[in-house]
């Protein structure tokens, strides 16, 4: 929840991953999660897997109120609907 994507990679993914950031000053580690990928500095990539839910919301910057906030429209609508369906609430 607080932008941090942790992902499961196989080992030997893992294991490549470490091998190439040690090589040198200019390694570095692509995540795309648009692509649901982890690519070396080498340009080898490995996929991830990723609950679509938490993609939508990593992609789109929400969390719990950003949520909430997309609904209110709907939330608004219910709560009038429900004032006068049920005024003794």
């Amino acid at each position: 929840k607080n932008g941090i994507l942790p992902v499961v990679l196989p080992q030997e993914a893992v294991d490549h991953l470490m091998d190439d950031a040690t090589k040198g000053a200019n390694a570095r580690v692509t995540v795309n999660l648009e692509d649901q990928t982890v690519t070396a500095s080498d340009g080898r990539s490995f996929s991830f897997d990723i609950d679509p839910f938490k993609k939508h919301c990593m992609l789109n910057g929400l969390d719990d109120i950003g949520l909430s906030l997309e609904k209110v429209s709907a939330i608004d609508a219910y709560e009038t609907r429900a004032q006068t369906q049920f005024p003794w609430l």
